[in-house]
C-alpha cells in the first residue's frame, strides 16, 4: 500500500491542486484510491472536487466525530466516490475545533483510565485500523490544512511519507526548512521514520535564483523528478469549475493548449515515480 501526505507550510503553492491530480492520476494507472481531507477551510479538496458532502451540519456523522470517538455509523459510509475515480472521505466544519475537541476527548479517556489508548495525535491511523477501510485501497492521501496541529500531525501519524510542493523561492525555502523541524520533532514522537517520497517544485522559471533554489531543494536529499512551470491560469480554472487539472483542461478549455498538457503529462509521470518509490 502507497500512503502520504500533501504538505507545505506555504499555503498557495498549488498543494491541493497537485494532490488532486496525482490522486486522479494513481486511479488511472488501475489503482483504488482513497483521499481523506483533513482541510476545514473553504480551499479544501472537499470543495476543489465539489463534493456534496453535509459539511455544515453539525448533527451528521464526520471524520471529527470518529476521531474523538464518538462516531454515529461505520467510517466507510462517510466515503463518497468522485467522478474522477477515486474515493474522497470529505472534510467538516468540526475539524475547526478539532484541537480542542480531541483535547475534551482525551480528558475523558484519562477520566475512564484508558488516556495510554487515547494518542490525540495518532487517531486518524487508529480509525482507519479499527475500520478496515485501508484494505479497500492501494493509494490513500490525506490533504491537512498548511498549518501545524493535529490535522497534520495525525496525517503524518497515519501515513507516514509526505509529498511536498515547494516553491523554489526564498519563502518557498524556509517553509522546506519549517518542515524539517515539523517532521524532526514528529520522528521523536512517533518513534518512527517520516520519509519525504517527492518534492514538487511548481511556478518554476528561467532565473537564476529560482535555479539556485532547486540545487539547495535537491541538495537537501528531496528528490525532485518533475518541475512545474507557472500555470496559475490552470489552477485557478480548477477551483472556478471546481475539478480537477486534467478535467478542467479536457471539458472547459475550447482547446488543448501544449504547455498545459505537458505539465498533466509531467504529474502523471510524478504519480508513477511516487508509486514506485512506495512499493506499488
Amino acid at each position: 500500500m502507497l500512503t502520504y501526505t500533501t504538505y507545505s507550510e506555504a499555503g498557495g503553492v498549488g498543494k491541493t491542486t497537485i494532490g488532486a491530480a496525482l490522486l486522479e492520476c494513481h486511479a488511472g494507472h488501475g489503482f483504488d484510491v482513497l483521499a481523506i481531507d483533513m482541510d476545514q477551510q473553504n480551499g479544501s479538496l472537499t470543495y476543489l472536487l465539489d463534493v456534496d458532502a453535509p459539511r455544515d451540519d453539525s448533527q451528521a456523522d464526520n471524520i471529527v466525530r470518529h476521531l474523538i470517538d464518538r462516531p454515529k455509523g461505520p467510517l466507510e459510509d462517510l466515503i463518497l466516490e468522485t467522478e474522477y475515480g477515486f474515493d474522497v472521505l470529505p472534510s467538516h466544519n468540526m475539524l475547526e475545533n478539532l484541537e480542542d475537541l480531541l483535547k475534551r476527548a482525551r480528558q475523558m479517556a484519562e477520566d475512564l483510565g484508558e488516556s495510554d489508548e487515547f494518542d490525540p495525535y495518532d487517531r486518524l491511523r487508529q480509525v482507519l485500523l479499527e475500520s478496515g477501510v485501508p484494505q479497500k485501497y492501494d493509494v490513500i492521501v490525506v490533504d491537512p490544512p498548511a498549518t501545524a496541529g493535529p490535522h497534520l500531525y495525525n496525517a503524518v501519524s497515519a501515513t507516514r511519507s509526505l509529498v511536498i510542493p515547494v516553491e523554489p523561492t526564498g519563502k518557498g525555502m524556509q517553509s522546506v526548512l519549517g518542515l524539517e523541524e515539523l517532521v524532526d520533532g514528529l520522528e521523536d514522537r512517533l518513534e518512527a521514520e517520516i520519509g519525504v517520497l517527492s518534492a514538487v517544485p511548481n511556478g518554476v522559471g528561467r532565473t537564476a535564483d529560482q535555479d539556485r533554489y532547486m540545487t539547495e531543494i535537491r541538495n537537501r536529499g528531496y528528490p525532485a523528478p518533475v518541475t512545474i512551470r507557472n500555470r496559475s491560469s490552470l489552477f485557478e480554472g480548477c477551483w472556478d469549475q471546481q475539478c480537477t487539472p486534467r478535467y478542467y483542461v479536457e471539458t472547459h478549455r475550447d482547446r488543448q493548449r501544449d504547455h498545459e498538457m505537458e505539465t498533466l503529462e509531467k504529474i502523471d509521470q510524478l504519480a508513477t515515480k511516487i508509486e514506485e518509490v512506495g512499493g506499488l
